[in-house]
C-alpha cells in the first residue's frame, strides 16, 4: 500500500526540528531511522500531514564519555551501539540488545532513540536501558529536561516525550566492570521478544530489566530484592513476573510467558555475575 500524501521537512538542527513541530503540532510525525514508522504509514494506519526527518541533524548522532556517563545521540544506529568500544566496555548488556535487534539492514537504518520512543514492549532495547538506570534527554521549547528511564515509558506506545519534544540522548551511568547479559527468546530469528530479560551485575548488586512482560518495560524488582536479601539466582528467578502484566497472544500464552520469564531471568543473571 502507498502512504497518504504528506508534506517531507528535513531540519539540519535541533532548533530547526523544534520549530518545524511546533507549527505543525498533531499533524506531524518525527521521522527516526524509520523502521518502526514507515509500515505504518505504509498500512495507513497513521496519516500526518507532516513528515519531519531527523536524519540530516549530525548533532544527534554518535556516542561519547561525559565523567561518569556515557552519552549517545539520539539518532545512533543500532548497530553503531552494538559494535561501540565505549558501550561494550561501560554498557555491555545494551551492546549485546543492540546486537539482536531484527536483521543488520535494519540495524544499520533503525536508531536507539527512534525504538525508545516508538516504546514497543516488545522492543529489545527499552530493558536494558531501564537495567542501566539511564537518564532520557528531551528538547522542547521549554529548555531541556531530563527523564529517568523508569519514568520514560508511561504506556503501551507511549512515553513521557511531549508532543512539541524530541528526544536527544540517552545518558547511561558507565557500569564498567559489571557483567551483563540479554537473554532473548523468539520462535523465529529476527522476530520480535516474545520475552527477554536483561541483566547487569557486580558483586551482589543486581539489576534486571524485561522486555514484553506488560505494556511498558519493566524492571523485575522482585528478583533484585530477593538477590539482595540473599536469595539463590534460582529462587529470586522464581519472582521474575510478579507485578508484571504479560500479553497472551499467538506467540505463547500470560502463563507461558511468565514461565519463561523466569527460565530467561535465571539464565541472564547467571551470566551477569560470570562476568
Amino acid at each position: 500500500m502507498i502512504p497518504a500524501a504528506f508534506e517531507y521537512v528535513a531540519p539540519t538542527s535541533v532548533e530547526e526540528a523544534l520549530a518545524a513541530l511546533t507549527a505543525a503540532g498533531d499533524d506531524a510525525k518525527v521521522l527516526g531511522g524509520g523502521q518502526s514508522l514507515l509500515p505504518v504509514l505504509r498500512m495507513r494506519l497513521n496519516a500526518p500531514e507532516q513528515i519531519i526527518d531527523l536524519t540530516r541533524i549530525e548533532s544527534l548522532r554518535g556516542i561519547s564519555e561525559d565523567g561518569d556517563h556515557l552519552v549517545i545521540g539520539a539518532m545512533t544506529t543500532h548497530h553503531d551501539v552494538a559494535t561501540s568500544d565505549l558501550v561494550r566496555e561501560h554498557a555491555a548488556v545494551l551492546a549485546e540488545a543492540a546486537q539482536s535487534v531484527a536483521d543488520p539492514q535494519i540495524r544499520h537504518r533503525g536508531t536507539l532513540g527512534g525504538a525508545l520512543v516508538h516504546a514497543d514492549p516488545a522492543g529489545d532495547l527499552g530493558a536494558p536501558v531501564l537495567a542501566l538506570d539511564a537518564e532520557l534527554v528531551v528538547v522542547g521549547p521549554g529548555g531541556e529536561r531530563r527523564i529517568p528511564a523508569a519514568e520514560f515509558f508511561t504506556d503501551l506506545f507511549e512515553t513521557a516525550v511531549g508532543e512539541d519534544e524530541l528526544l536527544t540522548a540517552i545518558r547511561i551511568p558507565k557500569h564498567t566492570g559489571w557483567g551483563g547479559a540479554y537473554e532473548k527468546f523468539v520462535r523465529v530469528s529476527h522476530q520480535w521478544s516474545i520475552v527477554a530479560v536483561a541483566a547487569v551485575a557486580r558483586g551482589q548488586e543486581v539489576k534486571v530489566g524485561l522486555t514484553n512482560m506488560g505494556s511498558t518495560p519493566l524492571r523485575a524488582t522482585g528478583v533484585e530484592e530477593a538477590l539482595a536479601s540473599g536469595a539463590s539466582v534460582a529462587d529470586a528467578a522464581g519472582r521474575a513476573a510478579e507485578g508484571a502484566n504479560p500479553p497472551s497472544d499467538l506467540n505463547g500464552s500470560s502463563e507461558y510467558r511468565a514461565h519463561l520469564a523466569t527460565v530467561l531471568t535465571r539464565r541472564a543473571v547467571e551470566r551477569a555475575l560470570a562476568g
